[in-house]
C-alpha cells in the first residue's frame, strides 16, 4: 500500500510530466533507476537530454520544494545521468546530445496545482 507522500508524488510526477508535453519534451523515461540511484524524468527536446528532478508539496510550506534538492541530491542525479548515459537505457538518442539538469516544483493549492520549472537549475561540478 502506498503511503500519503507517495501518492502525492505520484500525482506530482504526471503534473510535472504534463507540463513539460506541453512545453515540447518528449518523455523518454519515468523513475528511471541504476541500482540505488533514480531519476524522476528524462526527457528529450531538441538537441537536449533533460534530467529532471520533481518536487512536490500538497500545500504551501515556509521552504518551496525546490530548495530540497540539495548538493548530495545533485550528486546522486550527476551518477545517475552518467549511468543513462553510459549504459544500454541510452540506445537510439542522438551521440551528440547536450545534458541538462532540471527541476520541476508541483504545489497542490487551490483551485489549481502551481508549477515552476526551472530549467538549467545546476551545473554539475563533475560529470
Amino acid at each position: 500500500m502506498k503511503t500519503k507522500n507517495q501518492i502525492i508524488g505520484k500525482r506530482g510526477e504526471e503534473e510535472a510530466c504534463s507540463f513539460l508535453i506541453g512545453e515540447g519534451h518528449r518523455i523518454l523515461r519515468r523513475n528511471w533507476r541504476a541500482g540505488h540511484l533514480e531519476v524522476d524524468v528524462i526527457s528529450l527536446k531538441d538537441s537536449t537530454l533533460h534530467i529532471v528532478e520533481v518536487k512536490t508539496l500538497s500545500g504551501r510550506i515556509m521552504a518551496p520544494p525546490e530548495s530540497k534538492v540539495n548538493y548530495d541530491k545533485q550528486r546522486r542525479l550527476v551518477r545517475a545521468a552518467n549511468a543513462f548515459l553510459n549504459g544500454p537505457a541510452r540506445a537510439g538518442l542522438p551521440a551528440d546530445l547536450e545534458v541538462q539538469f532540471d527541476i520541476v516544483a508541483v504545489v497542490f493549492a487551490e483551485p489549481a496545482p502551481e508549477i515552476e520549472y526551472f530549467p538549467a537549475a545546476f551545473i554539475p561540478l563533475y560529470v
